[in-house]
């Protein structure tokens, strides 16, 4: 699969995933003998787990490290779940605070209701 199938697939730049390749959060994708990145669907789930990684908030700094961890074979798994444990923990408190700011949202718009309903109801009885 080209950069730019990839690009289209998984709706991240072409740039972005030279980026990802360059600083070692995807692996090193072969290349055909035109010399043009092949991408198999091993590097797609790589793909894919930087971009849902990234989505949910975690750092390159953080995804570089698991990255290596990884590549550092079976001697490191106790360090990688760890690693996930960690963001896990950290995601879930910006959940909380995201569902905190919802709240109180939700709370606003409901104000600019009421205030608008009693304002109706004034120009009515005008």
């Amino acid at each position: 699969m080209t950069i730019t199938e990839v690009s289209k697939r998984y709706d991240l730049s072409a740039d972005t995933l030279r980026y990802y390749e360059r600083i070692g959060l995807i692996p090193p994708v072969n290349r055909n003998k035109s010399g043009i990145r092949d991408f198999t669907e091993e590097d797609c789930k790589w793909v894919e787990f930087i971009k849902c990684m990234r989505g949910a908030g975690l750092s390159i700094e953080v995804l570089t490290e698991y990255v290596q961890l990884f590549q550092q074979g079976n001697s490191t798994i106790k360090a990688r779940k760890q690693l996930l444990v960690e963001q896990r923990s950290q995601l879930i408190g910006r959940i909380e605070e995201m569902k905190e700011t919802l709240n109180r949202l939700d709370a606003k718009i409901d104000g600019y209701e009421e205030k608008f309903i009693a304002k109706e109801e004034d120009l009515k009885n005008r």
